[in-house]
């Protein structure tokens, strides 16, 4: 409820908030999951009710929290993202992924084998390869939903980095840990169902409170020594 949000092309869009707060309902409405009961939502100035589903999902990549990869290769699992895809138009989206060191490291690199749910890889390596996957598609929205839980705060900050060079692509990033949002256009915070506020990280930590609890929490600042 209360979501007033306008989004330019090439934006970032943060949205944050706890545990059943309303995030992946919110960005599930994008490619027409399911469409708001009240009000509008609109791409490019045309309700999404208008665009034929095949049409709307085309422009959207999804990438889900739980990673999922099909038995194959890994080639064939990327391929899943865009069949006419290039050699290099594959590499490119592993490197920007931070994929490409880990599957290169492998005897068949990009043809190595992937199991049913990519079992034989750690929960991070699955998440890499997801979002490389979607990223293959060029998509002009990417929604990246909590898709990046199972990594390190480094290569988590090094994928956005990527991610940010893509200027053409309009992304959202849902996610619980301010540290992987703080950086973007705009930031949605959630409780309950409820937008709390929408802003910048600079905005957010003045005027709203829920925000600010999250970002305390997750930032504490060390006891000085002998307290």
């Amino acid at each position: 409820e209360g979501v007033n949000l306008k989004v330019k092309s090439g934006e970032t869009i943060g949205v944050i908030g706890g545990t059943g707060s309303g995030k992946t309902t919110l960005v599930n409405m994008i490619p027409g999951f399911y469409y708001p009961t009240e009000g509008t939502l609109s791409i490019e100035g045309a309700d999404i009710k208008e665009f034929k589903k095949s049409a709307l999902q085309k422009k959207i990549s999804i990438v889900p929290q739980k990673a999922l990869l099909f038995k194959g290769t890994i080639r064939s699992n990327l391929l899943w993202g865009n069949e006419s895809a290039t050699e290099n138009d594959l590499m490119e989206a592993l490197k920007q992924a931070q994929s490409y060191d880990f599957v290169m490291q492998k005897e068949n690199g990009i043809d190595s084998v992937v199991e049913q749910n990519g079992r034989n890889f750690s929960g991070g390596q699955r998440q890499r390869l997801t979002i490389a996957r979607a990223l293959v598609r060029k998509p002009e929205i990417l929604i990246l939903d909590d898709s990046s839980s199972a990594l390190d705060y480094t290569t988590d900050a090094n994928l956005r980095k990527e991610i940010a060079k893509l200027k053409d692509m309009t992304v959202f990033i849902v996610s619980q840990r301010t540290a992987s949002i703080m950086d973007a256009d705009q930031i949605v915070v959630l409780d309950d169902g409820n937008v709390m506020g929408i802003g910048t990280h600079k905005d957010l930590l003045e005027n709203c409170e829920v925000y600010k609890e999250i970002y305390k929490s997750q930032f504490k600042k060390p006891e000085k020594e002998g307290m």
